[in-house]
């Protein structure tokens, strides 16, 4: 007859897995981490991985507002929400496909869009 054991790692080793997880987790994020900005800020950029031009998001207007050039990334670390439209004038849809899909980009986030991006609105809450 057999009988399991569970096996336990003396403390020492149990605290080189744990320091070898949270480095392997750091090393996960994506490239262009190492350079977001480490104050509050709100931007979108023509090119992915927030590389190209930015545009900056005035945090305190909540009106729909069209981007001048469209984007294909963006970092929110505010304590808003950004609405992402893929059409002019905050309209839902896909590119010339109208239905009620538009991106959330939530506080404290970044993200690449799967379509350029066109206009947006700060959700205040």
């Amino acid at each position: 007859m057999t009988t399991l054991r569970k096996k336990l790692l003396p403390g020492g080793a149990a605290a080189l897995a744990g320091a070898a997880l949270l480095l392997g987790t750091g090393l996960v994020r994506p490239a262009s981490a190492a350079d977001l900005p480490h104050a509050p800020v709100a931007y979108f950029a023509s090119g992915s991985d927030l590389t190209g031009r930015q545009t900056p998001v005035d945090i305190a207007d909540t009106t729909c507002r069209n981007l001048t050039e469209p984007a294909r990334s963006a970092v929110n670390l505010t304590d808003a929400d950004i609405k992402v439209y893929y059409n002019r004038d905050c309209r839902t849809g896909l590119p010339d496909r109208p239905n009620d899909w538009y991106f959330a980009l939530g506080s404290l986030g970044w993200a690449n869009f799967p379509f350029p991006a066109l206009s947006y609105q700060v959700v205040r809450h």
